[in-house]
């Protein structure tokens, strides 16, 4: 199975001019979601890790997974105002403008070893913001996973003092 033929371009998607990787094929099918899941674990090559995080939303769907097999604990990451206590927030640049993450301050203790998670790496503005908040909290981050990555894009240029797992490359 090649996980590839799971991911659906779509033109113009969410504006004119963009090539969207759609992971929802990927999602509906039982055997691709899961051998992916399966390729992630095998990919921590055993490391210890306290907490996955998982950047709001799609971040959400394979990072709650991850924390269940490695039977740790889950933290979201989300957007302004959809966490209920008190937070920290990062904001970064997009291609046009700006946008905010939160976590919240409770989220990590200090030294805990942290598996950041999202769908997909692009840009890097979220990812780099995401890593900031964990490392605010005094987490150590110990990898970054996406589902897939868009290469053209150099978003791992902003996260290249972690370790990262792509599986899929563009």
């Amino acid at each position: 199975m090649k996980l590839e033929n799971y991911i659906r371009d779509v033109e113009d998607f969410p504006k004119k001019g963009i090539l969207y990787k759609d992971i929802t094929p990927l999602l509906k099918s039982h055997e691709a979601s899961s051998m992916a899941l399966d390729l992630f674990i095998e990919k921590l090559k055993n490391q210890k890790i306290d907490k996955v995080v998982g950047i709001e939303s799609r971040g959400f769907m394979f990072g709650i997974l991850l924390a269940q097999r490695l039977k740790v604990g889950f933290i979201p990451i989300r957007k302004p105002g959809k966490l209920p206590a008190e937070t920290l927030q990062s904001t970064y640049d997009l291609e046009y403008g700006q946008d905010t993450i939160e976590i919240h301050k409770d989220a990590i203790q200090p030294g805990e070893k942290i598996l950041l998670h999202d769908d997909v790496l692009a840009t890097g503005g979220t990812a780099a913001a995401a890593c900031k908040l964990i490392e605010e909290l005094d987490g150590k981050i110990i990898q970054i996973n996406f589902l897939l990555e868009i290469a053209s894009l150099n978003g791992a240029k902003k996260i290249d003092k972690y370790p990262k797992v792509s599986l899929l490359n563009y």
